[in-house]
């Protein structure tokens, strides 16, 4: 049932924004929200692609420092992934992004572009 409603939600968010604002998923660790955001990218995209912030090396975190050309940045964060570009329209997700404080700060400008849709996954602690 709670999966049901977050899908539902999820879909409602990628008609009503056509990509112009991502969104953020916010919980605790282990409920599930990577597990959605996956299961979403793969039914509802042309492609997907998860950014795991939590172990991802160095020089992927640095294509963050520069985003004056969009274009480069894409050519520089696809070549550091070790992927192809992603075909327009596809879903990026930031997987626990709050280890790359450039990677929030970008999604503006990221959104902007409208190449992509964006989902932001965000780790609190409950203590």
């Amino acid at each position: 049932m709670f999966k049901r409603k977050i899908y539902n939600d999820l879909l409602k968010w990628k008609n009503q924004s056509n990509g112009n604002s991502a969104l953020l998923i916010e919980g605790a660790r282990r409920i599930g929200k990577t597990t959605v955001a996956e299961e979403f990218g793969k039914n509802e995209f042309p492609s997907y692609k998860t950014i795991y912030f939590s172990i991802v090396l160095e020089y992927v975190v640095k294509t963050f420092d520069d985003l004056s050309n969009i274009d480069k940045f894409f050519e520089r964060l696809f070549l550091a992934l070790g992927i192809s570009p992603l075909p327009k329209g596809s879903l990026i997700i930031f997987d626990e992004v709050q280890f790359c404080p450039k990677a929030r700060q970008a999604i503006k400008s990221l959104v902007n572009d409208k190449r992509y849709f964006y989902i932001e996954k965000w780790i609190f602690n409950i203590n």
